[in-house]
């Protein structure tokens, strides 16, 4: 994101006030329009939709969601990075997936009208869009285009449920690690022949222990690993893949 974007994003009204002015109005139609569940609707449904949203401001670490809460909207990731996380009853706090700019939550709850089955943390500083239940209810029954979208996105959320809950049946940490990582790698779009694949916006080493239940220690050690043998190269906040068949080999044990 340009420091211009983030410049005029700050202007936007903070804790749920709605967007008033003419620009900050444009900025939000322009990010709705990057939401993939949005992104088939016409200019008067996204006109619609832009006149029901409030817009939410919040700090890193802020919790955007609480377990337990109401299912009282549907909410957008417009900028930053949030973590979706569950608490054991032992009180550890275990990070279930990462949510980026365009990604929607909530929907569980709304659709069930229910309560939230996780908390929602924010990574770093983070604009969301809060869409009221009635309105988003309606989207799902008169809207073609967002019912397809949102079953297709049901069927992919309980596969990566699954894939996740056979990842920390592992009982090897390191293999765990390896697991995670050919996981995330699986989502990348398919790269050239011979070309590296690029892990962007990896979560830090602390958020990957909590996500698959080890140590901060125990993944920076296999992180070190796999660089030291070549497989992987860390760069920023990114981790390119030099040799995904040697990670797929280490994922099977082997």
């Amino acid at each position: 994101m340009s420091s211009k974007e983030e410049t005029s994003l700050d202007s936007a009204p903070k804790n749920g006030a709605a967007a008033g002015a003419p620009e900050e109005q444009r900025l939000i139609q322009v990010h709705l329009r990057k939401i993939p569940l949005l992104a088939e609707l016409d200019d008067a449904e996204i006109s619609k939709v832009k006149g029901e949203l409030r817009i939410r401001q919040y700090h890193k670490r802020d919790v955007v969601l609480h377990k337990g809460g109401s299912g009282d909207g549907l909410l957008f990731l417009l900028v930053g990075q949030l973590q979706v996380i569950d608490v054991t009853e032992d009180g550890r706090a275990i990070g279930l997936r990462m949510l980026h700019p365009g990604d929607f939550f909530g929907e569980i709850a709304l659709i069930n009208n229910s309560t939230r089955s996780a908390s929602v943390v924010a990574m770093t500083e983070v604009l969301v869009a809060f869409l009221p239940a009635a309105t988003a209810m309606h989207l799902f029954s008169h809207s073609p285009s967002i019912a397809n979208y949102m079953l297709r996105h049901l069927a992919q959320k309980i596969q990566r449920d699954s894939e996740f809950r056979a990842l920390l049946s592992i009982n090897n940490a390191a293999r765990r690690i390896y697991t995670y990582l050919a996981l995330m790698q699986q989502k990348q779009p398919t790269p050239q022949p011979g070309a590296p694949i690029v892990l962007e916006n990896l979560p830090t080493h602390q958020d990957i222990a909590n996500m698959i239940n080890t140590s901060r220690e125990t993944v920076t050690r296999a992180l070190l690993t796999l660089a030291q043998n070549g497989i992987v190269q860390k760069d920023a906040h990114r981790l390119i893949i030099k040799n995904p068949e040697a990670l797929k080999k280490l994922v099977q044990g082997s």
